[in-house]
Protein backbone atom coordinates (compact mmCIF):
# COMPACT_ATOMS: atom_id res chain seq x y z
CA UNK A 1 0.00 0.00 0.00
CA UNK A 2 1.63 3.46 -0.75
CA UNK A 3 1.24 5.82 2.03
CA UNK A 4 -0.48 9.48 1.23
CA UNK A 5 0.37 12.54 2.63
CA UNK A 6 -1.44 14.42 5.35
CA UNK A 7 -4.12 17.12 4.57
CA UNK A 8 -3.07 20.17 4.95
CA UNK A 9 -2.96 21.05 8.42
CA UNK A 10 -5.71 23.39 8.65
CA UNK A 11 -7.97 20.80 7.68
CA UNK A 12 -6.91 18.61 10.57
CA UNK A 13 -5.81 20.34 13.62
CA UNK A 14 -9.13 20.00 15.18
CA UNK A 15 -9.56 16.52 14.13
CA UNK A 16 -6.78 14.90 15.79
CA UNK A 17 -7.53 16.07 19.01
CA UNK A 18 -10.47 13.43 19.35
CA UNK A 19 -8.88 10.37 21.01
CA UNK A 20 -10.76 8.16 22.76
CA UNK A 21 -12.27 4.42 22.73
CA UNK A 22 -12.32 2.11 19.74
CA UNK A 23 -15.92 2.18 19.99
CA UNK A 24 -18.33 3.70 17.62
CA UNK A 25 -20.52 6.58 19.74
CA UNK A 26 -23.60 6.80 18.23
CA UNK A 27 -25.15 10.70 18.02
CA UNK A 28 -28.80 10.38 18.51
CA UNK A 29 -30.90 12.40 15.65
CA UNK A 30 -30.92 15.97 16.14
CA UNK A 31 -34.55 16.13 17.65
CA UNK A 32 -33.91 14.05 20.44
CA UNK A 33 -33.63 15.72 23.59
CA UNK A 34 -30.36 17.78 24.59
CA UNK A 35 -28.80 17.56 21.14
CA UNK A 36 -29.37 20.88 18.90
CA UNK A 37 -31.28 20.76 16.10
CA UNK A 38 -28.25 22.61 14.32
CA UNK A 39 -25.78 20.31 15.31
CA UNK A 40 -23.79 19.38 12.08
CA UNK A 41 -25.87 21.59 9.96
CA UNK A 42 -24.33 23.37 6.90
CA UNK A 43 -23.34 27.11 7.66
CA UNK A 44 -22.31 30.51 6.63
CA UNK A 45 -21.29 33.75 7.71
CA UNK A 46 -20.29 37.16 6.65
CA UNK A 47 -16.70 36.27 6.86
CA UNK A 48 -13.89 34.31 9.33
CA UNK A 49 -10.33 35.55 10.17
CA UNK A 50 -8.82 32.94 8.79
CA UNK A 51 -8.23 28.77 8.13
CA UNK A 52 -9.17 26.74 11.00
CA UNK A 53 -12.27 29.28 12.11
CA UNK A 54 -14.57 28.51 9.26
CA UNK A 55 -18.37 28.74 10.01
CA UNK A 56 -19.09 24.94 10.72
CA UNK A 57 -16.82 25.21 13.71
CA UNK A 58 -19.71 26.54 15.60
CA UNK A 59 -22.29 24.09 15.22
CA UNK A 60 -19.69 21.15 15.30
CA UNK A 61 -20.93 20.48 19.00
CA UNK A 62 -16.80 20.58 19.70
CA UNK A 63 -16.40 23.63 22.58
CA UNK A 64 -12.66 23.49 21.35
CA UNK A 65 -13.30 24.91 17.86
CA UNK A 66 -14.84 28.47 17.37
CA UNK A 67 -15.68 30.91 14.56
CA UNK A 68 -14.52 34.16 14.53
CA UNK A 69 -14.89 37.09 11.86
CA UNK A 70 -13.16 39.31 10.39
CA UNK A 71 -12.77 42.68 13.13
CA UNK A 72 -15.54 44.68 11.62
CA UNK A 73 -19.29 45.68 11.45
CA UNK A 74 -21.56 44.16 10.64
CA UNK A 75 -21.15 40.41 10.85
CA UNK A 76 -23.29 37.79 10.89
CA UNK A 77 -23.53 33.76 11.29
CA UNK A 78 -26.29 31.88 9.88
CA UNK A 79 -26.88 27.87 10.06
CA UNK A 80 -29.28 25.66 7.81
CA UNK A 81 -31.54 23.76 9.86
CA UNK A 82 -32.56 21.73 6.53
CA UNK A 83 -36.47 21.89 7.24
CA UNK A 84 -38.93 23.99 8.73
CA UNK A 85 -38.34 23.74 12.23
CA UNK A 86 -39.80 25.87 15.30
CA UNK A 87 -36.94 27.58 17.65
CA UNK A 88 -37.74 27.37 21.12
CA UNK A 89 -34.16 28.14 22.66
CA UNK A 90 -30.66 29.44 21.58
CA UNK A 91 -27.32 28.92 23.42
CA UNK A 92 -24.63 31.03 22.51
CA UNK A 93 -20.84 30.31 23.92
CA UNK A 94 -19.35 33.15 22.85
CA UNK A 95 -15.37 33.30 23.25
CA UNK A 96 -13.45 37.15 24.30
CA UNK A 97 -14.66 38.43 21.49
CA UNK A 98 -18.31 39.00 21.77
CA UNK A 99 -21.20 41.36 20.99
CA UNK A 100 -22.78 43.75 22.91
CA UNK A 101 -25.18 44.22 20.20
CA UNK A 102 -26.78 41.69 17.81
CA UNK A 103 -29.94 40.28 17.09
CA UNK A 104 -30.64 36.45 16.79
CA UNK A 105 -33.30 36.42 13.33
CA UNK A 106 -35.09 33.15 11.64
CA UNK A 107 -36.36 32.80 8.02
CA UNK A 108 -37.95 30.58 5.76
CA UNK A 109 -36.34 30.87 2.43
CA UNK A 110 -32.64 32.74 3.97
CA UNK A 111 -33.54 36.15 2.38
CA UNK A 112 -36.38 38.04 4.44
CA UNK A 113 -35.73 38.07 8.46
CA UNK A 114 -37.95 38.16 12.05
CA UNK A 115 -36.62 39.00 14.66
CA UNK A 116 -36.41 36.15 17.33
CA UNK A 117 -34.06 38.44 20.39
CA UNK A 118 -32.34 41.65 20.30
CA UNK A 119 -29.84 43.28 22.68
CA UNK A 120 -27.47 46.12 23.08
CA UNK A 121 -26.15 45.11 26.24
CA UNK A 122 -24.28 41.82 25.59
CA UNK A 123 -22.12 40.43 28.15
CA UNK A 124 -20.81 37.47 26.35
CA UNK A 125 -19.77 34.12 28.00
CA UNK A 126 -22.20 31.52 27.69
CA UNK A 127 -26.10 32.90 26.90
CA UNK A 128 -29.27 30.68 27.24
CA UNK A 129 -32.48 32.34 25.38
CA UNK A 130 -35.65 31.72 24.97
CA UNK A 131 -37.26 32.31 21.81
CA UNK A 132 -40.29 31.34 19.36
CA UNK A 133 -40.22 31.42 15.81
CA UNK A 134 -40.60 29.38 13.05
CA UNK A 135 -38.48 28.78 10.04
CA UNK A 136 -35.43 26.57 8.21
CA UNK A 137 -32.38 29.37 8.62
CA UNK A 138 -31.70 30.94 12.13
CA UNK A 139 -28.76 34.14 12.09
CA UNK A 140 -26.65 35.88 14.67
CA UNK A 141 -26.31 39.48 13.12
CA UNK A 142 -23.89 41.28 15.30
CA UNK A 143 -23.94 45.05 15.30
CA UNK A 144 -21.46 46.31 17.40
CA UNK A 145 -18.37 43.97 19.15
CA UNK A 146 -17.06 44.24 22.25
CA UNK A 147 -13.49 44.12 21.75
CA UNK A 148 -11.31 45.10 18.81
CA UNK A 149 -11.45 41.85 17.65
CA UNK A 150 -13.98 39.95 15.23
CA UNK A 151 -16.57 38.19 17.00
CA UNK A 152 -16.35 34.82 17.88
CA UNK A 153 -18.35 31.98 19.28
CA UNK A 154 -17.75 28.77 20.09
CA UNK A 155 -21.01 27.12 20.32
CA UNK A 156 -24.34 28.12 18.88
CA UNK A 157 -26.80 26.13 19.60
CA UNK A 158 -30.59 26.04 17.96
CA UNK A 159 -32.86 24.04 19.82
CA UNK A 160 -36.76 23.08 19.08
CA UNK A 161 -38.36 20.23 16.72
CA UNK A 162 -38.24 19.92 13.34
CA UNK A 163 -35.43 20.30 11.04
CA UNK A 164 -33.85 17.69 8.91
CA UNK A 165 -34.60 14.18 9.81
CA UNK A 166 -32.32 11.05 10.20
CA UNK A 167 -29.44 9.97 12.07
CA UNK A 168 -26.01 11.84 11.76
CA UNK A 169 -23.16 9.03 10.53
CA UNK A 170 -21.68 7.93 13.76
CA UNK A 171 -18.62 9.67 15.22
CA UNK A 172 -16.15 7.50 16.19
CA UNK A 173 -13.06 8.64 18.84
CA UNK A 174 -10.03 5.52 19.65
CA UNK A 175 -7.37 5.57 21.74
CA UNK A 176 -4.67 5.33 18.80
CA UNK A 177 -3.79 8.97 16.75
CA UNK A 178 -5.61 9.56 13.94
CA UNK A 179 -3.36 10.86 11.14
CA UNK A 180 -5.49 9.83 7.95
CA UNK A 181 -8.96 8.74 6.82
CA UNK A 182 -8.84 7.63 3.93
CA UNK A 183 -8.66 4.23 1.21
CA UNK A 184 -7.41 3.23 -1.75
CA UNK A 185 -8.42 2.50 -5.24
CA UNK A 186 -6.22 0.96 -7.23
CA UNK A 187 -6.84 0.39 -10.45
CA UNK A 188 -4.65 0.34 -13.88
CA UNK A 189 -4.71 1.36 -17.61
CA UNK A 190 -7.53 0.37 -19.99
CA UNK A 191 -7.86 2.42 -23.03
CA UNK A 192 -6.37 5.67 -24.28
CA UNK A 193 -9.33 7.22 -26.60
CA UNK A 194 -10.24 10.59 -27.48
CA UNK A 195 -13.89 10.59 -25.92
CA UNK A 196 -15.23 11.76 -22.89
CA UNK A 197 -18.80 10.92 -21.62
CA UNK A 198 -19.17 13.46 -19.49
CA UNK A 199 -17.94 16.48 -21.10
CA UNK A 200 -19.06 15.18 -24.58
CA UNK A 201 -21.27 12.30 -23.86
CA UNK A 202 -22.50 10.29 -27.29
CA UNK A 203 -19.38 12.02 -29.43
CA UNK A 204 -16.70 9.11 -30.47
CA UNK A 205 -13.91 11.22 -31.01
CA UNK A 206 -14.90 15.03 -30.19
CA UNK A 207 -12.30 14.80 -26.98
CA UNK A 208 -8.62 14.95 -26.70
CA UNK A 209 -6.93 11.49 -25.88
CA UNK A 210 -7.72 10.87 -22.53
CA UNK A 211 -5.96 7.92 -20.21
CA UNK A 212 -8.46 5.67 -18.98
CA UNK A 213 -8.19 3.36 -15.62
CA UNK A 214 -11.09 1.10 -13.61
CA UNK A 215 -14.13 0.19 -15.76
CA UNK A 216 -12.99 -1.84 -18.80
CA UNK A 217 -15.82 -0.31 -21.19
CA UNK A 218 -15.77 3.40 -20.84
CA UNK A 219 -16.05 5.19 -23.76
CA UNK A 220 -18.15 8.20 -25.48
CA UNK A 221 -21.83 6.53 -24.86
CA UNK A 222 -20.81 5.40 -21.56
CA UNK A 223 -24.28 5.78 -18.99
CA UNK A 224 -24.68 4.47 -15.16
CA UNK A 225 -26.11 1.33 -16.53
CA UNK A 226 -23.36 0.32 -19.32
CA UNK A 227 -20.43 1.21 -16.39
CA UNK A 228 -22.16 -0.91 -13.92
CA UNK A 229 -22.23 -4.00 -16.63
CA UNK A 230 -18.70 -3.65 -17.29
CA UNK A 231 -15.53 -5.23 -15.87
CA UNK A 232 -13.13 -3.33 -14.26
CA UNK A 233 -9.36 -2.99 -13.67
CA UNK A 234 -9.59 -1.83 -10.03
CA UNK A 235 -7.81 -4.23 -7.20
CA UNK A 236 -11.44 -4.08 -5.62
CA UNK A 237 -14.06 -5.91 -8.33
CA UNK A 238 -17.06 -3.75 -7.14
CA UNK A 239 -15.61 -0.52 -8.12
CA UNK A 240 -16.94 -0.13 -12.02
CA UNK A 241 -16.26 3.78 -11.64
CA UNK A 242 -14.63 5.09 -14.53
CA UNK A 243 -11.51 7.38 -14.11
CA UNK A 244 -9.59 9.16 -16.77
CA UNK A 245 -7.18 11.68 -16.96
CA UNK A 246 -5.43 13.73 -20.38
CA UNK A 247 -2.65 10.95 -22.30
CA UNK A 248 0.85 11.92 -21.46
CA UNK A 249 3.43 12.18 -24.35
CA UNK A 250 6.95 12.80 -24.70
CA UNK A 251 7.16 14.20 -27.83
CA UNK A 252 4.48 12.45 -30.32
CA UNK A 253 5.04 9.28 -28.23
CA UNK A 254 2.37 7.86 -26.04
CA UNK A 255 3.27 7.32 -22.36
CA UNK A 256 1.23 5.14 -20.66
CA UNK A 257 1.11 4.37 -17.22
CA UNK A 258 2.18 1.20 -16.33
CA UNK A 259 0.93 -1.00 -13.16
CA UNK A 260 -1.84 -0.04 -10.79
CA UNK A 261 -2.69 3.73 -10.35
CA UNK A 262 -3.42 5.52 -7.11
CA UNK A 263 -6.74 7.01 -6.14
CA UNK A 264 -7.15 7.71 -3.26
CA UNK A 265 -10.86 8.01 -1.47
CA UNK A 266 -10.23 10.65 1.63
CA UNK A 267 -11.72 13.42 4.18
CA UNK A 268 -12.09 17.10 2.60
CA UNK A 269 -13.68 18.02 5.83
CA UNK A 270 -12.41 18.42 9.65
CA UNK A 271 -15.24 16.36 10.67
CA UNK A 272 -14.09 13.49 8.70
CA UNK A 273 -16.64 10.89 10.47
CA UNK A 274 -19.62 13.01 8.55
CA UNK A 275 -18.81 11.91 5.11
CA UNK A 276 -20.84 9.56 3.00
CA UNK A 277 -20.65 7.67 0.25
CA UNK A 278 -20.88 8.87 -3.38
CA UNK A 279 -24.66 8.79 -4.78
CA UNK A 280 -25.00 6.38 -7.48
CA UNK A 281 -24.17 8.06 -11.01
CA UNK A 282 -22.42 10.80 -9.47
CA UNK A 283 -19.84 12.58 -12.47
CA UNK A 284 -17.82 15.86 -12.28
CA UNK A 285 -14.60 17.04 -13.57
CA UNK A 286 -11.50 18.27 -11.64
CA UNK A 287 -9.37 21.43 -13.06
CA UNK A 288 -9.55 22.71 -16.47
CA UNK A 289 -7.74 21.68 -19.94
CA UNK A 290 -7.74 25.40 -20.32
CA UNK A 291 -6.34 26.42 -17.02
CA UNK A 292 -3.33 28.71 -16.51
CA UNK A 293 -0.35 27.86 -14.33
CA UNK A 294 -2.03 30.37 -12.11
CA UNK A 295 -5.27 28.68 -11.96
CA UNK A 296 -3.92 25.22 -11.29
CA UNK A 297 -1.67 26.51 -8.70
CA UNK A 298 -4.07 28.32 -6.69
CA UNK A 299 -6.73 25.97 -6.62
CA UNK A 300 -8.99 25.86 -3.65
CA UNK A 301 -7.92 22.22 -3.31
CA UNK A 302 -4.26 20.69 -2.01
CA UNK A 303 -2.31 20.52 -5.48
CA UNK A 304 0.67 18.62 -5.55
CA UNK A 305 1.62 18.84 -8.72
CA UNK A 306 4.21 17.12 -10.80
CA UNK A 307 7.44 15.63 -8.69
CA UNK A 308 9.97 13.35 -9.61
CA UNK A 309 13.30 12.62 -7.67
CA UNK A 310 14.00 15.26 -5.39
CA UNK A 311 11.33 18.13 -7.28
CA UNK A 312 8.12 18.49 -6.17
CA UNK A 313 5.49 20.97 -5.93
CA UNK A 314 6.40 21.65 -9.82
CA UNK A 315 3.50 23.08 -11.11
CA UNK A 316 4.30 22.11 -14.80
CA UNK A 317 6.05 18.82 -16.25
CA UNK A 318 9.61 19.13 -15.42
CA UNK A 319 12.13 19.33 -18.13
CA UNK A 320 13.71 16.73 -16.63
CA UNK A 321 14.00 14.03 -14.55
CA UNK A 322 16.95 11.63 -13.01
CA UNK A 323 17.35 8.16 -14.74
CA UNK A 324 14.90 5.77 -13.50
CA UNK A 325 12.43 7.84 -12.06
CA UNK A 326 8.89 8.66 -12.93
CA UNK A 327 6.71 11.64 -13.65
CA UNK A 328 3.66 11.93 -10.58
CA UNK A 329 1.00 14.18 -10.57
CA UNK A 330 -1.88 14.93 -7.24
CA UNK A 331 -4.32 16.90 -7.49
CA UNK A 332 -7.47 17.42 -5.04
CA UNK A 333 -10.66 17.01 -6.03
CA UNK A 334 -13.98 18.72 -4.30
CA UNK A 335 -15.64 17.01 -1.67
CA UNK A 336 -19.01 19.04 -1.21
CA UNK A 337 -22.25 17.74 -2.83
CA UNK A 338 -25.36 19.40 -3.38
CA UNK A 339 -26.98 17.22 -2.53
CA UNK A 340 -29.33 16.93 -5.40
CA UNK A 341 -27.60 17.26 -8.85
CA UNK A 342 -25.31 14.31 -9.94
CA UNK A 343 -24.15 16.41 -12.73
CA UNK A 344 -24.54 20.45 -13.64
CA UNK A 345 -24.26 22.02 -16.69
CA UNK A 346 -20.29 22.87 -16.43
CA UNK A 347 -19.49 19.60 -14.73
CA UNK A 348 -18.56 21.35 -11.87
CA UNK A 349 -21.27 23.27 -10.20
CA UNK A 350 -22.89 20.67 -8.18
CA UNK A 351 -19.43 20.19 -6.45
CA UNK A 352 -17.77 22.59 -4.13
CA UNK A 353 -14.54 22.53 -2.03
CA UNK A 354 -14.49 22.99 1.61
CA UNK A 355 -14.54 26.35 3.21
CA UNK A 356 -12.07 26.24 6.41
CA UNK A 357 -12.64 22.65 6.71
CA UNK A 358 -16.23 22.15 6.48
CA UNK A 359 -18.73 21.69 3.49
CA UNK A 360 -20.66 25.25 3.02
CA UNK A 361 -24.52 25.53 3.09
CA UNK A 362 -24.90 25.10 -0.86
CA UNK A 363 -23.43 22.03 -0.82
CA UNK A 364 -24.10 20.48 2.35
CA UNK A 365 -23.30 16.85 1.86
CA UNK A 366 -19.33 15.80 2.19
CA UNK A 367 -18.37 13.05 -0.07
CA UNK A 368 -15.10 11.69 -0.27
CA UNK A 369 -12.32 13.76 -1.51
CA UNK A 370 -10.85 11.97 -4.46
CA UNK A 371 -6.63 13.06 -4.93
CA UNK A 372 -5.29 10.85 -7.97
CA UNK A 373 -1.74 10.13 -7.89
CA UNK A 374 -0.64 9.13 -11.17
CA UNK A 375 2.90 7.80 -12.33
CA UNK A 376 3.81 8.09 -15.85
CA UNK A 377 7.05 6.21 -16.78
CA UNK A 378 9.39 9.37 -18.29
CA UNK A 379 12.57 10.49 -17.67
CA UNK A 380 15.75 12.01 -18.45
CA UNK A 381 14.82 15.05 -21.00
CA UNK A 382 11.19 16.08 -21.06
CA UNK A 383 11.49 19.35 -22.47
CA UNK A 384 8.93 17.59 -25.45
CA UNK A 385 6.61 16.48 -22.84
CA UNK A 386 3.04 17.71 -23.19
CA UNK A 387 -0.59 16.53 -21.77
CA UNK A 388 -2.77 16.06 -24.66
CA UNK A 389 -4.50 18.69 -23.63
CA UNK A 390 -1.78 21.17 -23.47
CA UNK A 391 1.39 22.38 -20.92
CA UNK A 392 1.07 20.58 -17.44
CA UNK A 393 -0.93 23.11 -15.37
CA UNK A 394 -4.01 21.73 -17.58
CA UNK A 395 -3.84 18.78 -15.93
CA UNK A 396 -7.40 17.45 -15.17
CA UNK A 397 -9.49 14.27 -14.57
CA UNK A 398 -13.14 12.94 -14.64
CA UNK A 399 -15.04 10.69 -12.32
CA UNK A 400 -17.79 8.58 -13.13
CA UNK A 401 -19.19 6.85 -9.58
CA UNK A 402 -20.35 3.66 -10.67
CA UNK A 403 -19.40 1.11 -7.83
CA UNK A 404 -21.90 -2.27 -8.51
CA UNK A 405 -22.70 -2.68 -4.80
CA UNK A 406 -23.71 0.72 -2.30
CA UNK A 407 -23.30 -1.25 0.99
CA UNK A 408 -19.47 -1.88 0.03
CA UNK A 409 -18.35 2.09 -0.86
CA UNK A 410 -20.40 2.76 2.02
CA UNK A 411 -18.81 0.33 4.29
CA UNK A 412 -15.37 1.10 3.09
CA UNK A 413 -16.03 4.84 3.99
CA UNK A 414 -17.54 4.09 7.61
CA UNK A 415 -14.77 1.87 8.44
CA UNK A 416 -11.66 3.80 6.62
CA UNK A 417 -12.47 7.50 6.39
CA UNK A 418 -15.23 7.79 9.10
CA UNK A 419 -13.20 5.49 11.17
CA UNK A 420 -10.17 7.23 11.13
CA UNK A 421 -7.58 4.68 9.13
CA UNK A 422 -5.77 4.04 6.46
CA UNK A 423 -6.81 1.74 4.04
CA UNK A 424 -6.02 -0.52 1.15
CA UNK A 425 -8.60 -1.15 -1.52
CA UNK A 426 -10.56 -3.72 1.05
CA UNK A 427 -10.56 -1.72 3.75
CA UNK A 428 -7.65 -3.02 5.98
CA UNK A 429 -5.01 -0.35 7.65
CA UNK A 430 -1.50 -2.09 7.46
CA UNK A 431 -0.54 0.33 10.72
CA UNK A 432 -2.92 -1.02 12.75
CA UNK A 433 -4.15 -4.26 12.15
CA UNK A 434 -6.13 -4.34 15.59
CA UNK A 435 -9.02 -2.45 13.99
CA UNK A 436 -9.64 -5.34 11.63
CA UNK A 437 -10.72 -4.68 7.38
CA UNK A 438 -14.31 -3.31 6.32
CA UNK A 439 -14.35 -6.25 3.93
CA UNK A 440 -13.37 -10.01 3.32
CA UNK A 441 -10.36 -11.24 1.34
CA UNK A 442 -12.87 -11.65 -1.43
CA UNK A 443 -13.82 -8.18 -1.14
CA UNK A 444 -17.42 -8.89 0.43
CA UNK A 445 -18.81 -7.58 3.38
CA UNK A 446 -18.04 -10.07 6.38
Amino acid sequence: MQPSRRLRPRLIGAALAALAATVLLVIPPATAAGVPLSQGRPATASSTEGGGYGAGAAFDGDGSTRWSSAAADPQWLQVDLGASATVDRVTLTWEAAYATAFELQISGDGTTWTDLYTTTTGTGGTQTLDVDGTGRYVRLHGTTRATGYGYSLWEFQVYGTGGATGTPRPRPTFTDEVTHHEFQANCSVTANLPDDPIVYPGLPGASHMHTFVGNRTTNARSTPASLLAGGTSCTNPHDRSAYWFPSFYKADRLVEPIGDQVIYYKSGILEYWRVQPFPQGLRFVVGSPTATLEEFRDSPGTVEGFECGDLSRSWDIPRSCPAGTRVNVRYQAPSCWDGVNLDSADHKRHMSYPADGYCPASHPVAVPMLEFKIAFPADGDLSQARLASGRGYTWHYDFFNAWDDPAILDALVTHCINGGLQCNPRGYDLYKPHRGAALTEDFELP
